[in-house]
């Protein structure tokens, strides 16, 4: 691994935030990530604040699968734009679903390991990405990097990332996240470190 990967591996593993860079299929766009099982409602509420794109919960197919999520549109599975899955709620335990605090009740409950599609409910407020089963090597994005991280710092096989916007709404590149990365503690690590 290179020392990018061990940092974020290690930050992950630790419920930190990384920063993955590098994802082609988005023209180069820079996503937050989290560990889903490390997720809070502080995690989200930074996410929201600093990242300002939509907050979306990776998943592996078979765990997309198992929960009942199908794809929004199937035809663009093989296509180079994200494979959205029908967003998601916890069936209890939030209000609206949409602070900070339900959206991460929600991820907890549709990545415990005994979740079935009951414990979940569409529309909600989260917004599934489901995975190419071939990970990086098959299709190298952020939310497969995302997974392959969480993997390997074994914090489970499902990630929380959000994109990062810029002041003026257009898509961050990396030197306009450095600063918030350095003032935050975030390491980065590109998705190329990882195939």
């Amino acid at each position: 691994m290179s020392g990018a990967v061990d940092t974020a591996v290690a930050a992950l593993a630790a419920g930190r935030m990384v920063i993955i860079t590098g994802d082609e299929h988005r023209n180069g766009d820079i996503d937050f990530c989290i560990a889903a099982s490390h997720v809070t409602p502080e995690a989200i509420n930074f996410m929201a604040t600093h990242g300002r794109g939509l907050i979306c919960l990776c998943l592996t197919r078979d765990r997309a699968i198992g929960l009942g999520i199908g794809l929004v549109n199937p035809r663009r599975e093989n296509q180079s734009g994200r494979p959205h899955g029908r967003s998601v709620e916890a069936a209890s335990g939030i209000t609206t679903g949409i602070s900070a605090a339900d959206r991460a009740h929600t991820i907890k409950v549709a990545t415990a390991e005994d979740a079935t599609a009951s414990d979940i409910v569409s529309p909600g407020h989260v917004f599934p990405l489901i995975t190419d089963p071939g990970g990086v090597a098959s299709r190298p994005a952020a939310a497969e990097a995302a997974v392959e991280l969480c993997r390997r710092a074994n914090a489970g096989e499902a990630a929380v990332i959000c994109a990062i916007l810029r002041d003026d709404g257009e898509m961050a590149r990396p030197d306009d996240v450095e600063t918030l990365a350095h003032e935050h503690g975030i390491p980065f690590v590109d998705i190329t470190a990882l195939q």
